[in-house]
């Protein structure tokens, strides 16, 4: 160890351990001795992921995945072809465990679709079918259009809905709350009347892209087709709205919802040490959307998982505590795969330390998202301000942001997730725009090299983290 390593854990006791005195002794001097210990062996995987032999590895590996199999949705053979891919070569890798599990998921398929405006003149419309939606007719569907901004106005103007087709062209606030266009629009316009929706793709920016995504029909409404379209038309559409001007669209969708289907959920470890039977649990989702490559959701997130298990291995470290890697199936269409892992494995709840899920992007990490009590809380602030200064991803903000692994977090089991600046991932999200492009090499190693720091740390610690 240097001297300036020496001198920096010197003065880590001495800012640290006044911080905690407050909180019980045993398990706060156990916990920074571990973080201490461990500080060598994460500075040994950051430099190894980023400097040394496993330089890239999480791009080519990511790259050759995405360009074989392409997008990956969810009831497709191609699913079940890359699931088979992923699980011969986390075998040929010599990781523990390797298995799937099953799961029975939904299986729809989107067809042949299109969509053209007519009156007031002739323009086709880039669109994407939303998952679950029923088709059309086979001779699709010839309407009159009525544009509104919000639910709220569609209220005010359903006397002049019905036969129509309704067009959102709602504002982007974000994500979490424009979402609700795309989820409730059918049922909505289905309510007042209407014979399809057509709802502003959700995304801040677009350069003539369509984003698709999951819409919920509420029971007891009647099903109607519904499609995303980009903002360049919606908009578009709007303003011809307020010139009084008539529109009409031709709209055809060959979507159908087949009967359910199995698929897994693909797991693979480093059987822990001392402690076996507990588990730290990093995980992305193997499936995606039927556009783009799905590079960025959730490859990505499914790769940093892992190389996280692969840094490991190729070190020759093995923690105290099991590290566990899930590849989520069929999140897309309702959280299918991670819903079906937690009714398997609930009852073990008292072993799982840590779950942690990376499904909001890779790009440059600043740290973890965190969802736990106050002692785990400064027990995770210390890990990452000692181990992960090298890259300059000490940050921990709450609550974590999670899809897959909401179940364990609300149950007690502290959750995390990767904080990145991912401003612009909702530009590329759910669109043909999510291709292997969005990805950079050196900052997927970093991704790689914080999943990996962390999940080993947390790991390897003589405690589970408190909860």
């Amino acid at each position: 160890m240097s001297r300036h390593c020496l001198i920096s854990l010197v003065v880590l006791v001495f800012v640290i351990v006044p911080a905690v005195l407050s909180e019980p002794q045993d398990v706060y001097e156990r916990a920074l001795a571990d973080i201490l210990r461990l500080k060598h062996t994460a500075d040994c995987i950051i430099d190894f992921t980023v400097n040394g032999k496993g330089q890239n590895q999480t791009y080519t590996r990511l790259a050759e995945f995405v360009d074989k199999f392409g997008s990956r949705l969810a009831g497709s053979q191609n699913l079940e072809n890359a699931i088979d891919y992923m699980i011969n070569i986390l075998t040929k890798e010599g990781l523990d465990n390797v298995h799937g599990e099953a799961v029975t998921i939904p299986h729809w398929v989107r067809g042949k679709e299109f969509a053209e405006l007519l009156q007031p003149r002739k323009h086709p419309l880039a669109i994407l079918g939303l998952g679950y939606s029923v088709g059309t007719s086979p001779h699709g569907i010839t309407a009159e259009v009525l544009v509104v901004r919000s639910f709220d106005e569609l209220k005010l103007r359903a006397s002049e809905a019905k036969g129509k087709i309704v067009v959102y062209n709602e504002d982007f606030v974000d994500y979490g709350t424009t979402v609700a266009y795309r989820s409730r629009g059918a049922s909505e316009g289905a309510k007042v009347g209407a014979v399809a929706t057509l709802i502003r793709s959700v995304t801040p920016f677009s350069l003539y892209t369509p984003h698709t995504g999951m819409q919920d029909y509420e029971a007891g409404v009647p099903k109607i087709p519904t499609a995303c379209i980009t903002i360049e038309d919606a908009q578009m559409l709007w303003r011809m709205s307020q010139r009084g001007e008539r529109i009409v669209i031709k709209l055809f969708m060959g979507a159908k919802n087949l009967p359910p289907v199995q698929s897994r959920n693909t797991v693979a470890e480093i059987k822990g040490s001392k402690y076996p039977e507990q588990v730290v649990l990093v995980s992305g989702h193997l499936d995606s959307w039927d556009v783009g490559q799905g590079a960025m959701d959730d490859g990505g997130g499914a790769f940093i998982s892992w190389q996280a298990l692969s840094i490991i291995r190729q070190l020759g470290l093995r923690p105290k505590r099991t590290l566990r890697a899930v590849l989520w199936t069929a999140e897309e269409f309702g959280l299918i795969g991670g819903q079906s892992y937690w009714q398997k494995h609930k009852a073990d709840i008292a072993n799982y330390d840590l779950v942690m899920e990376s499904d909001i992007g890779t790009f440059r990490p600043r740290g973890i998202a965190f969802t736990g009590n106050r002692n785990a809380t400064k027990i995770m602030k210390v890990l990452l301000k000692t181990l992960l200064a090298k890259i300059g991803a000490t940050q921990l903000t709450s609550p974590a942001e999670v899809s897959d692994i909401p179940w364990w977090i609300e149950n007690g089991v502290p959750g995390g997730s990767l904080l990145n600046d991912n401003k612009d991932y909702f530009f590329y999200h759910h669109s043909n725009a999510d291709m292997m492009t969005v990805e950079n090499a050196h900052v997927l190693d970093l991704c790689s090299a914080v999943w990996a720091v962390v999940a080993f740390s947390v790991a390897d610690m003589e405690d589970m983290l408190p909860r």
